[in-house]
């Protein structure tokens, strides 16, 4: 073997190598798309912190990304980079730019959708959801290895100067995803069974954390992990609260059965979306706001809520029923 081959080798971990040969047989992934990913992947810390503009270096990015702007013409700015006091953009603006939120992005889902897409045992192909994940880029599931499953410490929690806690509560999910993040980061992330991520869930949801399934472009243009998020820690969560739209309804609508409710509260001061109000002695859902995730439903005591299907708010992404349409899609 050449010798400059053999250091390479040494250098570059099998993981990086993986995921830059699922890359180049991928037509819409460009060598920058790839090289992107592999950034995100390896400093997600640095990547995030800077994102959601708690890192020192934020400050810089803006003035560069103005640079960038006016040598290419080009918004050069990632639309969810702030600096402290500065919200995040408008819609307006988002879509005029790079379009940030379609290349990054979560799907909102309820705690049950969530724990199946974490105990899937085959390799499975869902590309082109775009009824599901209603994004211009990164809206396919193609797991290999599904269960091989990482937990991660959390990078939008690590970079808040008061975090919540426990960090550890993001899930990667498949290869080559959660051995990239395992290689590049052993002190922050451990492997686990798809059992200890049923109950990580489990654990999240009972802290009245919401689950995102995450897309992102630069990660093969698919779904890579699963994300248990609190409003005020997470970077999604505070452009969606900032009309930049990086998150999709899990296609349901949160109900009041004004028999059972008491006005207790509980279910909006558990509200990750502020979509709950009590009004004289009931709970009252504010449509618009409601993304369906069900943390009101799991924590009501009197099981006053449920949750119903909104088909204006999009399709739940329920992979047991995606994989038989896509079985019977086959035979025809």
């Amino acid at each position: 073997m050449d010798d400059s081959k053999a250091t390479t080798r040494g250098i570059v971990k099998p993981s990086t190598r993986e995921f830059f040969r699922i890359a180049r047989q991928i037509p819409e992934v460009t060598l920058w798309d790839a090289l992107h990913g592999y950034v995100y992947a390896r400093w997600p810390y640095l990547y995030i912190g800077i994102a959601i503009g708690e890192h020192p270096l934020a400050k810089v990015w803006l003035k560069l990304s103005g640079i960038l702007s006016i040598v290419t013409g080009k918004n050069g700015r990632s639309d969810n980079t702030r600096t402290r006091g500065e919200d995040l953009p408008s819609d307006a603006e988002t879509k005029s730019g790079m379009g940030f939120a379609h290349g990054y992005h979560g799907k909102v889902m309820p705690l049950e959708p969530a724990k199946k897409l974490v105990q899937i045992n085959e390799d499975i192909i869902l590309p082109d959801l775009e009824q599901i994940i209603p994004y211009d880029r990164a809206r396919a599931i193609i797991l290999r290895n599904p269960d091989h499953i990482v937990v991660l410490e959390c990078p939008c929690r690590a970079s808040r100067p008061d975090p919540c806690l426990p960090l550890d509560v993001c899930l990667i999910v498949g290869e080559p995803f959660a051995g990239m993040v395992r290689d590049h980061h052993p002190n922050r992330s451990r492997w686990i069974s798809q059992q200890e991520a049923v109950e990580i869930l489990e654990a999240t949801d009972s802290r009245g954390n919401v689950h995102h399934a995450f897309f992102k472009d630069a990660m093969l243009g698919r779904f890579y992990a699963i994300c248990n998020c609190c409003s005020c820690c997470c970077g999604a969560m505070q452009g969606h609260r900032n009309n930049t739209p990086m998150l999709a309804s899990s296609g349901y609508v949160a109900v009041v059965d004004d028999d059972a409710c008491i006005g207790c509260t509980t279910c909006a001061d558990f509200c990750q979306f502020g979509a709950l109000t009590i009004e004289g002695d009931k709970a009252v859902v504010e449509y618009e706001k409601c993304m369906g995730c069900g943390v009101c439903v799991n924590h009501c005591p009197e099981e006053g809520i449920h949750l119903q299907l909104a088909p204006d708010k999009g399709i739940p992404l329920i992979v047991s029923e995606l994989m038989a349409s896509a079985i019977e899609d086959q035979k025809i």
